[in-house]
């Protein structure tokens, strides 16, 4: 895997998510706690959880209120062994990077 910088320092507001795309992927970065990024994709029907609300770890799904944790990937609700893609995040003097 590579570091690859995915965003700017302050880019992604405390307590919120936004979505880029790097290497062909679509990744959502939450700023909780620390930076988090998982796949940017709900499963259930491709939708961006990016924009979706957050509750701890937790973040909501827009489309259908799916739930997943920012830090594991895991769906929480409705399937068992759901897990979306996680990734490792830096946050360095020049910006946020990913491990792709």
């Amino acid at each position: 895997m590579t570091w690859k910088k995915i965003a700017e320092k302050g880019e992604v507001a405390s307590g919120k998510g936004k979505a880029f795309k790097i290497d062909g992927k679509q990744i959502a970065i939450f700023n909780q706690d620390g930076y988090h990024a998982i796949d940017d994709l709900c499963v259930h029907q491709d939708g961006s959880i990016a924009p979706g609300k957050l509750d701890g770890d937790i973040v909501e799904c827009p489309l259908h209120f799916w739930h997943y944790n920012i830090k594991t990937g895991q769906l929480t609700d409705y399937l068992k062994d759901v897990k979306l893609e996680t990734y490792k995040v830096e946050a360095r003097d020049d910006g946020i990077y990913v491990d792709v």
